[in-house]
Formats: C-alpha cells, sequence, structure tokens
C-alpha cells in the first residue's frame, strides 16, 4: 500500500537538512534497494530552496510508514515542523509494474 509523507521544514532548517542530506539521501537508496520507496523529492519554496519533502512508501501498512518516517535521518535531526502521513492511490501515469 502507498503512503504519503508530506513533511514540512522547521523555519531555519536549511541548515540543518544540507549538513544532514548524505544521510537523508543514503537512507532513502536503502528504502529504494529494498523497494519499500515508490519516489521521493523535496518541496522548494519561492527562492527554489528546499522547504520540505514529499516520500511515498511502498510498505505493508501505515504503522511501517510511521516507522520508517521516524527513521528518516532529517526527522532524528529535527528538520520538520511537522510529518503527516496519509494513504495515496496512484491513479493515473503510474509506471508499469
Amino acid at each position: 500500500m502507498l503512503f504519503a509523507l508530506i513533511c514540512n521544514d522547521k523555519p531555519g532548517a536549511l541548515q540543518t537538512r544540507i549538513d544532514n542530506r548524505p544521510a537523508h539521501v543514503a537512507f532513502l537508496e536503502g528504502l529504494n534497494a529494498e523497494k519499500k520507496l515508490a519516489f521521493a523529492g523535496p518541496f522548494l519554496g519561492d527562492d527554489g530552496k528546499p522547504t520540505g519533502s514529499l516520500v511515498v512508501l511502498d510498505v505493508a501498512d501505515k504503522g511501517e510508514a510511521e516507522r520508517l518516517a521516524k527513521e528518516d535521518p532529517y526527522a532524528k535531526a529535527g528538520v520538520f515542523a511537522s510529518v503527516e502521513i496519509r494513504a495515496w492511490n496512484w491513479v493515473f501515469n503510474k509506471p508499469a509494474a
């Protein structure tokens, strides 16, 4: 099942985000290798700088999505002001399985 993690950065968290990006990318690469990552990327402000993240996980249930959200290095470093986890149904332009 797909779950969208809608993550909003804390004000002033850009440097913390930058500092923790290598660990965050490695974490996502690990999820991708496990076939648990559908797609991910940052939200951008008007200035083009990251203001949050959208991570879509393909996992068994919301509990697993919550656990993985807490394991993200950005979450552990305190980058996010909020993380909303919502079940999501990919209808249009879904890549072939």
